[in-house]
């Protein structure tokens, strides 16, 4: 099943919190969804972008100051790169991938992965990537992958809840 509309939960929330004060020329939102973090990232940066899988939850988002809502996987269509990416990856580890805006495969790693690649080639030399993840995930196996690609990586923030917990990954060059 794939959710139509994507509404913001604790997971944006925690990464808006933790980016709300990020300022540049340039940013991203992969995987936009329901558009909280594109909106928000519109407040501090020139030109941002949102990506989705999902034409349906871009449409929800027409209203944002961004026209530069581009349907694709990850950032697979853009040319361009940018100071500062986000993503609130699919970072669930499932054995299927059933809905695409939270289940992110074997280990929670196959998912983010791919997601991740596509993000590196747009992220310029001296950006920022910012990514969301679980305790409920191999989220070590994600950071070792981008250690691996030469990124110096930085966990962030965590936040505690019931059943998981958030973990906020900065990746840079």
């Amino acid at each position: 099943m794939q959710n139509d509309e994507y509404p913001p939960s604790e997971d944006t929330f925690f990464i808006a919190n933790n980016i709300e004060n990020e300022k540049g020329d340039c940013a991203l939102d992969i995987g936009s969804g329901s558009g909280y973090l594109t909106k928000l990232l519109c407040k501090n940066f020139s030109f941002v972008v949102g990506t989705d899988i999902n034409y349906h939850v871009l449409q929800h988002q027409s209203s944002y100051k961004t026209n530069n809502l581009i349907c694709c996987n990850g950032s697979d269509a853009l040319k361009i790169t940018f100071d500062f990416i986000v993503c609130n990856l699919p970072y669930l580890a499932t054995d299927e991938i059933l809905d695409v805006s939270t289940d992110g495969g074997i280990e929670g790693f196959e998912i983010p992965k791919k997601i991740f690649d596509s993000a590196l080639k747009n992220l310029k030399n001296t950006g920022k990537f910012i990514f969301v993840t679980s305790s409920l995930s191999n989220y070590q196996k994600l950071i070792d992958y981008a250690e691996k690609l030469g990124m110096k990586t930085t966990i962030i923030a965590k936040k505690k809840l019931f059943f998981e917990e958030l973990i906020l990954v900065e990746a840079k060059n």
